[in-house]
C-alpha cells in the first residue's frame, strides 16, 4: 500500500523543509508556501491530509480551513498556531478541523495527532462508502430481478466476487455494467478499499494515458503538477474500466503490462510503482471482433476475458419490469416529494410490451418522468408517456391483425424496438443527441441500432426503412 498525502502549508521556507525532511519516510510529501498553492495543489492531487499554519499573509489558515471544507472529498487538517492563538484553533475544531497542535510542538507529538486524524478520516470514509452502498442497493435498481436470466447473474456474481479473478462484463447499453462490478467488488475481500470507475469512452487519446497511469510534473504542456492515476488511487481495491473498446493501442500495451506484472510508471517519470488491484471491464462490443480487425490486442483479450458476465437486455427478462416499476416508483417519488404509490396494471402492460432498447436506465428515465407529472398517487395508462403508448398498442394491433403466422412474436420484438427509435427520431426533428437521451441510450448506441434497422432519416425529421435489395 502507498503512503498517505500530506500536504504541508506554511510561508516560514526552514519550517516546511524541516517537516518535509521529518515526514518524507511515512508520508508522500506535497508543499505549499501559501493558502493560495495550497488550493491549486488540492485541485491536482489526492491528499489525505494537511498540516496548515494558521497565520500566514494574504488567505489565512482557517479560510484555507473553509475552503478544503468545502471540497469532496475532505482530507483531514491538522492546524499549527502559536501560544496565543490557540482560542483561534479551538474555534476551527468547532468549524471542522481535526485538531490543531501549539508551537513550539515534538515531532512525536505531531505524528501523533496526524495518524489520530487520519484513522479519523479512514472511519468516516467507511461510514460514507456504507452508505453509499445502501445508496446504491436502493437508488441503483438495475439488479432488481426475479427472473431466471438474472437470477443466473446473481449466482455467478457471488461465485466471483470472493476471488482475485479479472471479470469482463458484457452487455448492451443501460443493463447495468457499472452496477454489477460495484456488487462484485461489495461481495469481494477488497471491498473496504476503493472502488475506482473510469468511463473511457469520455477520455481522449491524449488523456487516456495521463488518467490511467498519472503524470509527473513538466511531463507535457499543461502538467503543472504531479498527478495521481486511477490505477494508483484504485490500490488495494478495484478498478472498473467501462468501455474499454475504446482504450487506444498505446495505452493497451500499457494496461497489459500492468495486468502481467502488477508495476507501471507515470507518464513522464521513471519510478516503478506497485500496484494491488482487481480489474473488472465493461463493454457493449464484441471483443472478438475487434481482435480480428486488429483494433484491440489479441493478448490483451486474453488476459481480460478470464471471467465474463453477460447481462440481458430488458427485453429478453420482461417478468421484472412490474418489479423494477415498483422499485423506482419507491425511489423516485421519495426523491421528487410526489405520493405515488403504485402502477395499475393497464399501465404495467404498455410498460412490459416495450422492447427497450436503452434498457434499465431508459426504464428508469421514463418512470422519472411519469412520477413528476402525475396527478394522482397512482400511475395509469394515460401517465405512459405518448411515445411508449402509440407504439405499443401500435404492436399490439399489428400482432392481433396478424395473429396465426409464424414468428409472431420476435418479429413483434424487433418492431418495437424499431418503432421506438423512429418515434423519438421523430419527435425530435431527426436531432439522434436528444432522441438518444430519449431512449436512455448513448449516441453511439443509437447509430448502431439505425445501422442494425436499416434505419435512414429523411428531411423533417421522419425516418423510412431502408429497401433491403
Amino acid at each position: 500500500m502507498k503512503n498517505p498525502t500530506l500536504l504541508i502549508v506554511d510561508d516560514d521556507r526552514s519550517t516546511r523543509e524541516g517537516l518535509e525532511n521529518a515526514m518524507k519516510r511515512k508520508y508522500e510529501i506535497y508543499a505549499a508556501e501559501s493558502a493560495e498553492r495550497a488550493l491549486e495543489i488540492l485541485a491536482d492531487a489526492p491528499i489525505d491530509i494537511v498540516l496548515s499554519d494558521i497565520r500566514m499573509p494574504g488567505m489565512d489558515g482557517l479560510t484555507l480551513l473553509h475552503r478544503i471544507l468545502a471540497r469532496t472529498p475532505q482530507p483531514a487538517c491538522v492546524l499549527m498556531t502559536a501560544y496565543g492563538s490557540i482560542d483561534k484553533a479551538v474555534e476551527a475544531i468547532k468549524q471542522g478541523a481535526s485538531d490543531y497542535i501549539a508551537k513550539p510542538y515534538s515531532l512525536d507529538d505531531l505524528e501523533m495527532r496526524i495518524q489520530k486524524a487520519l484513522r479519523a478520516r479512514t472511519i468516516e470514509a467507511e461510514n460514507r462508502s456504507l452508505r453509499s452502498q445502501l445508496d446504491d442497493k436502493y437508488g441503483l435498481e438495475a439488479m432488481v430481478g426475479s427472473s431466471e436470466p438474472m437470477q443466473s447473474v446473481f449466482d455467478l456474481i457471488r461465485q466471483i466476487a470472493p476471488t482475485q479473478a479479472t471479470v469482463t462484463v458484457l452487455g448492451e447499453s443501460g443493463t447495468g455494467k457499472e452496477l454489477v462490478a460495484r456488487a462484485i467488488h461489495g461481495l469481494s475481500p477488497r471491498s473496504k478499499a476503493p472502488f475506482v470507475p473510469v468511463h473511457c469512452a469520455s477520455l481522449s487519446q491524449n488523456l487516456m494515458e495521463s488518467e490511467l497511469f498519472g503524470h509527473e510534473k513538466g511531463a507535457f504542456t499543461g502538467a503543472s503538477e504531479r498527478r495521481i492515476g486511477r490505477f494508483e488511487i484504485a490500490d488495494g481495491g478495484t478498478l472498473f474500466l467501462d468501455e474499454v473498446s475504446e482504450i487506444d493501442p498505446a495505452t493497451q500495451t500499457k494496461l497489459l503490462r500492468v495486468l502481467e506484472e502488477r508495476c507501471f510508471e507515470r507518464v513522464g517519470g521513471n519510478k516503478t510503482i506497485e500496484v494491488d488491484i482487481r480489474l473488472i471491464v465493461a463493454t457493449n462490443k464484441n471483443l472478438k471482433q475487434l481482435v480480428e480487425k486488429g483494433v484491440f490486442r489479441d493478448d490483451l483479450y486474453f488476459r481480460l476475458n478470464v471471467v465474463s458476465i453477460e447481462l440481458p437486455p430488458l427485453r429478453e427478462r420482461r417478468s421484472d419490469i412490474p418489479l423494477l416499476c415498483n422499485s423506482f416508483i419507491h425511489e423516485l417519488s421519495e426523491r421528487n416529494a410526489k405520493p405515488v404509490l403504485s402502477l395499475s396494471p393497464e399501465a404495467a402492460k404498455l410498460l412490459e410490451a416495450c422492447a427497450w432498447p436503452g434498457n434499465v436506465r431508459e426504464l428508469r428515465n421514463i418512470i422519472e418522468k411519469m412520477v413528476v407529472l402525475a396527478k394522482g398517487p397512482r400511475l395509469t395508462a394515460r401517465d405512459v408517456p405518448p411515445e411508449i403508448r402509440n407504439v405499443t398498442e401500435n404492436v399490439k394491433r399489428n400482432a392481433d391483425s396478424t395473429s396465426g403466422m409464424a414468428g409472431v412474436v420476435p418479429s413483434s420484438m424487433e418492431q418495437v424496438e424499431r418503432m421506438m427509435i423512429a418515434t423519438a427520431l421523430e419527435n425530435h426533428a431527426g436531432n439522434r443527441t436528444k432522441a438518444a437521451l430519449q431512449l436512455g441510450i448513448s449516441r453511439r448506441t443509437l447509430h448502431r441500432k439505425l445501422q442494425q434497422y436499416r434505419l435512414a432519416e429523411t428531411q423533417g425529421g421522419k425516418t423510412q426503412t431502408e429497401s433491403v435489395k
